[in-house]
């Protein structure tokens, strides 16, 4: 094994996903359906409607171009005028949903000592929100996007989970195989499924675990804690380079 991969919502950051969503789309909605002039429900399906769009995306374009593409031909194409009022967002209003979410100090430990160890990290989060988002979600997390050699967002990826592709994509630009790599996530069909599908060893994070079809599966597993241990006992790659 030379890298791993971690998941962000749940895995990282420990979090109620509903509560999350919900208060999302409470300050996203108190933000733009006066600008926009439309409603809550509206707003909220076209925002979904959007994201399906990108959990769709073939790999012909990047999933930002997916979401607005769909987001301007559901809400008319002036919305596009709005583009960095969505980015200003991601710090500002934002954050009330950080309330929802926790920390766990064994997660940025767990990384401090697969960076010591030499392992390629990659921050593999679903990439469907814009980059600031994603880096502002990191740092509740205890960790920092310069501690991966890739963070995965809307911007630069033309795939998501749990398109197996999604992964083949991150492996591509960091010049590795599944062989290669550990998902370290929580969700089933996302991070454990999808990344065995490939041949990628897995680690599963039980604190928030998702398993929407009860589905059955068999993984390394075990809470934050159980983690660094579980990395602490790993070889040192440095050692193993020429």
């Amino acid at each position: 094994m030379k890298a791993v991969f971690f998941d962000l919502d749940g895995t990282m950051l420990p979090m109620n996903q509903d509560e999350f969503v919900k208060i999302y789309f409470t300050e996203l909605c108190k933000r733009f359906c006066p600008v926009l002039k439309i409603g809550d429900e509206a707003l909220i399906k076209a925002v979904w409607k959007a994201t399906a769009a990108m959990i769709k995306n073939d790999g012909s374009e990047p999933n930002i171009n997916k979401f607005w593409k769909t987001f301007a031909k559901i809400c008319g194409k002036d919305v596009l005028k709005y583009v960095k009022d969505f980015d200003n967002f991601y710090v500002t209003e934002f954050f009330e949903t950080k309330s929802v979410t926790g920390y766990n100090p064994n997660i940025p430990e767990a990384i401090k000592v697969l960076k010591n160890k030499g392992y390629t990290l990659a921050a593999a989060t679903n990439p469907i929100f814009p980059n600031v988002a994603t880096y502002t979600r990191l740092g509740w997390a205890g960790v920092s996007k310069d501690d991966f050699a890739i963070v995965t967002t809307y911007e630069n990826s033309t795939f998501c989970k749990p398109n197996p592709k999604y992964y083949l994509e991150i492996m591509e630009k960091l010049g590795l195989e599944p062989e290669d790599c550990m998902m370290v996530g929580n969700d089933i069909d996302e991070d454990i499924l999808a990344g065995q599908s490939i041949g990628m060893d897995t680690f599963l994070i039980t604190d928030c675990m998702i398993n929407r079809e009860d589905k059955e599966f068999e993984s390394k597993q075990g809470t934050p804690r159980d983690l660094l241990e579980y990395v602490r006992r790993l070889p040192d790659v440095r050692k193993a380079k020429p």
